[in-house]
């Protein structure tokens, strides 16, 4: 977990720095940033898809997920039960921006094969990479929205957490072949973040979330009826 808790850190101090820096920017500055986060989410995720989709053997089925799980998403409006909640205990523009944050920390190459690195090989050189990248990101998206930015550290953790305990329990389960299909599906929900930040197109990326179940689902349900 050692990789992990750098890369918590590095959110943490990132989105302090980038929090005090907001403090003293002009309004027209924080919306040229604003724009900058807006083209980087969008570039990474591009750049994610890219990367995986020709090592992928299965190329329906990202969009098959991506389907399944955003009309799943939309049936439980987690949507609307993300901004209601955001409205009551946060602002809706840290919500926008903790929508557009997790996504960009959790969703990456990086954040996905780094904890499976980190548990089965004792490799941490991943999480300490995409601990720098995400210290220069939450800078951005805390000079953006406040530091609110840090409650985004918490997802992290729990995301590569879980994915750090499943890799001991079930090293056999996480193939390159699932990863792959899952760096895919999360360089689209990047792109998706990117574009609704850039107010091109609002893409509901919450909505979308459960589409990263769809292929963990279909792997196991391979595994246990295929052979």
């Amino acid at each position: 977990m050692l990789g992990t808790l750098v890369n918590v850190g590095a959110i943490l101090l990132g989105s302090a720095a980038g929090g005090l820096l907001k403090k003293g920017l002009k309004e027209k500055y924080q919306e040229v940033l604003f724009q900058a986060v807006g083209l980087a989410a969008t570039g990474i995720g591009i750049n994610s898809v890219v990367q995986n989709m020709p090592g992928s053997s299965l190329p329906v089925l990202f969009i098959l997920s991506l389907a399944l799980g955003t009309l799943f998403g939309t049936a439980l409006d987690l949507d609307r039960r993300f901004n209601d909640f955001s409205a009551k205990h946060l602002s809706l523009r840290l919500g926008e921006g903790l929508s557009t944050a997790i996504p960009l920390f959790c969703m990456g190459t990086l954040s996905i094969l780094g904890p499976i690195e980190s548990a089965i090989n004792g490799d941490h050189s991943f999480l300490f990479t995409n601990a720098t990248l995400d210290l220069i990101t939450s800078m951005i998206l805390a000079a953006t929205y406040g530091f609110g930015i840090m409650l985004a550290a918490g997802a992290l953790f729990l995301w590569q957490g879980s994915i750090y305990l499943l890799a001991q329990v079930l090293s056999g389960f996480l193939t390159p072949e699932l990863m792959t299909e899952l760096s895919i599906i999360g360089g689209f929900l990047i792109l998706a973040s990117g574009l609704s930040v850039l107010k091109i197109r609002n893409c509901k990326t919450i909505n979308m979330l459960p589409s990263l179940l769809v292929p963990i689902v279909f792997f196991l349900l391979r595994s246990l009826f295929i052979h």
